[in-house]
């Protein structure tokens, strides 16, 4: 598993950990039940701290795409996504919402939003609800 950290990026480290990991997944890169490298793996191999890593999984483990089993080791949960909750719905609205406006700001237009979006979803293999 090949990550690459920026650490000039404003994105905190963990997160981009986070963000990598879930591409990995949604492009199929990564496989249900593929064991994922140890905290300590990670951060010698992307050069950062255990502390980094062990929050970057914690948090992909609350969030279900990940699964640790206590002397085997972190593995990546089955499922191809799991269901947002209205929670999550509205946050990732609210991010949209943000987006179009600054895009519309910058002269950016809705058809051109439109490809960006359908690009990104052919760059993870179609629609990824598709696949089940």
């Amino acid at each position: 598993m090949l990550l690459r950290i920026d650490p000039k990026s404003n994105v905190p480290l963990y997160e981009q950990i986070i963000m990598q990991i879930k591409e990995l997944r949604a492009k199929g890169i990564i496989e249900a039940n593929e064991r994922l490298p140890s905290v300590r793996e990670l951060s010698s191999q992307i050069v950062i701290n255990p502390n980094t890593v062990s929050k970057a999984y914690k948090e992909l483990e609350r969030q279900g795409i990940i699964v640790t089993i206590r002397g085997k080791g972190t593995f990546v949960a089955e499922g191809e996504t799991i269901a947002a909750t209205d929670k999550e719905r509205e946050k990732m609205k609210k991010s949209l919402e943000q987006l179009v406006i600054d895009s519309a700001y910058l002269g950016i237009t809705k058809e051109e939003l439109q490809q960006w979006i359908n690009d990104l979803f052919q760059d993870l293999g179609g629609d990824i609800h598709d696949r089940n």
